[in-house]
């Protein structure tokens, strides 16, 4: 046994050494594709949700340096302050502003909404990139489990709040932030709260999934309007998503070589959003600025179709 022990030590020098020599390539591999459009955005609208860290602030630096004007929703003002000024910092002219949005309170989306359609009156690039993973079992406001809540019901109001601005600004585009998580996720219509059991994993897989079957569903009802939405798997980047997670916090910073930046991860989404040859393109699924494999239950019109019934039920609103 203590051969066995001596074997795997020497193994797991080999592997570190491995990585250590190939790092190079092994992070080049791992940067994956770039948004290599150079389309402007001059007097276009963007609106991203979660913009003030991570992907979703590395998203509105770039659209703004396209001479959008970038609003970003955060849920914390202050960090979303700091992240515009960052952004200001790196490019002068950019036009960002910080609007209060709490996407785990339903109360918060509509009074977003309500200042938003009063104040902004366009709207070309919608990005729902906001989310929470692995958090421990909590509520939102109204009593939502908090990764379906926020993920997807909260993205969900948003955007039928949003939708007739969109459609007036046509050609307009939406593009949902999903994950290869999706994979690994179902739909449980007869617990989709998780209160009979709860694994934080299992409820993330299942609001990324979601976030799959909504794009796929709202593509159909937008036919003809103009207005186009895409889902993305922004790659395994190292933000600070895993905050709750002790045990991905520490595989993330051993394995940091084989993850995007938030720059590289922010490269699909910028490429959903501004990519001349997507103008019509809708309802598909995209990673690394390509489209990507969608697993058999994203890509169940019947279960996308239930799973928007049971959401309109959910947050009381009719949307057809």
């Amino acid at each position: 046994s203590m051969m066995f022990l001596l074997l795997i030590i020497a193994g797991l020098g080999v592997v570190t050494l491995l990585v250590i020599l190939f790092a190079p390539q092994i992070r080049k591999y791992a940067a994956g594709g770039v948004c290599k459009s150079t389309t402007r955005l001059d007097g276009k609208t963007v609106l991203i949700t979660g913009a003030n860290t991570g992907i979703g602030k590395e998203t509105a630096l770039d659209l703004a340096m396209r001479g959008a004007r970038v609003i970003m929703a955060c849920r914390d003002v202050e960090k979303g302050e700091e992240a515009a000024a960052s952004i200001r910092a790196s490019y002068p002219e950019a036009q960002v502003e910080v609007r209060e949005l709490d996407l785990a309170d339903t109360c918060s989306i509509r009074a977003f909404a309500q200042k938003f359609l009063r104040e902004v009156n366009q709207l070309h690039i919608l990005i729902n990139n906001a989310g929470v993973m692995m958090c421990p079992y909590t509520k939102t406001v109204d009593g939502f489990e908090m990764h379906i809540g926020v993920n997807h019901l909260g993205h969900f109001l948003l955007t039928s709040l949003l939708i007739g601005l969109l459609k007036r600004s046509a050609p307009a585009r939406i593009v949902v932030v999903s994950s290869l998580a999706h994979n690994f996720g179902w739909i449980r219509f007869h617990d989709l709260q998780s209160q009979g059991s709860y694994n934080s994993g299992l409820a993330y897989c299942q609001s990324k999934l979601a976030n799959v079957l909504f794009t796929r569903e709202l593509a159909s009802r937008l036919k003809g309007t103009n207005v186009t939405v895409n889902s993305v798997h922004p790659g395994t980047v190292n933000s600070d998503l895993t905050r709750h997670s002790t045990l991905m916090t520490i595989l993330f910073t051993i394995f940091s070589v084989f993850l995007k930046t938030p720059r590289e991860g922010a490269q699909t989404s910028i490429y959903c959003a501004i990519a001349e040859e997507l103008h019509s393109i809708s309802g598909k699924h995209f990673s690394d600025c390509a489209p990507a494999f969608v697993a058999p239950q994203g890509r169940s019109a019947e279960t996308a179709r239930r799973l928007w019934d049971v959401s309109c039920e959910l947050l009381g609103i009719e949307w057809d």
